[in-house]
């Protein structure tokens, strides 16, 4: 299976610019901290502007939280720029201001779990290391077990399972790595699986039992309209526009639900996303 992933791959795998020759493990973690629930098109242009502002982790490290979280934007979820902040921060004072190549030590940054880690390492150091995402996880489901879908994450049994796929060669191992992701974001989707496209079918063990139904547990669908996600990114599209602390009433005209409002500048506060001054204007950290 792995060499048909290999071929299709280096036939058919989108040009990302994180992707492209010289792309340095600095800019395999930025864009892998990007990429977390936040679609390819939205990332790019965003990971472009980083890599010609911040090239390197004390680059970044030496920048406001203010400067981050509007160089954010719109990606959602802005605690991860603080997180990936602190651990530019970290790379910078601890590890020489270069992205560590090992497990054990990408693991202890700010914000980076298992798959960020191993992710480095086959993207940013083209090292053998079992990558495991949802589309991962789903392309096992199917091709390997026969599943529809992958149900709840297994952390060590997905990891053996992706393990178990990759050749021993490191270079090699990092392409399959990367091939197993493309394929499931492009062909083996969640809703409408691209079966004709596939170059596993052949050896696929969904397709050879009929391509049964996933009838176990689902992950609930998340909303966005009147949640206080939307809420906390008006709030902090106020604070993003401003040059300078803006008084409460700009930021109660971004949300009419007082209550609701409330809850989440108490949670940006908390979060260290906002700040109040003493005279009790409120804007981005500093």
């Amino acid at each position: 299976m792995d060499g048909l992933v290999l071929d299709w791959f280096r036939a058919h795998a989108r040009d990302l610019p994180w992707r492209r020759p010289g792309t340095t493990p600095w800019g395999v973690l930025v864009s892998e901290f990007m990429l977390q629930q936040t679609p390819v098109a939205r990332v790019e242009p965003i990971w472009l502007d980083w890599m010609t502002r911040w090239p390197t982790p004390s680059a970044f490290a030496a920048a406001s939280r203010a400067d981050v979280l509007r160089a954010w934007g719109k990606l959602g979820y802005p605690r991860r720029a603080l997180r990936l902040h602190a651990a530019a921060a970290v790379i910078a004072t601890e590890h020489g201001d270069a992205v560590p190549s090992d497990v054990d030590a990408l693991e202890a940054l700010p914000g980076v779990g298992s798959y960020t880690a191993r992710a480095v390492l086959a993207f940013g150091y083209g090292r053998r290391a079992p990558v495991v995402d949802t589309n991962v996880r789903r392309v096992v489901a199917r091709a390997v077990h026969g599943a529809g879908d992958a149900g709840p994450a297994r952390t060590r049994a997905d990891l053996a399972d992706v393990d178990a796929l990759l050749p021993d060669d490191d270079a090699t191992a990092a392409v399959v790595s990367a091939g197993l992701m493309e394929l499931g974001a492009v062909v083996c989707t969640a809703r409408a699986p691209r079966c004709g496209d596939c170059p596993v079918i052949a050896v696929c063990a969904w397709q050879a039992a009929g391509r049964p139904a996933y009838d176990g547990p689902r992950k609930p669908a998340q909303g966005f309209a009147g949640t206080d996600r939307q809420v906390r990114g008006r709030l902090l599209d106020v604070l993003r526009a401003a040059t300078d602390p803006v008084e409460r009433a700009a930021l109660d005209a971004a949300w009419s639900d007082a209550a609701q409002r409330d809850r989440c500048l108490h949670s940006l506060l908390v979060d260290g996303l906002a700040e109040q001054h003493d005279d009790g204007r409120f804007a981005l950290p500093a």
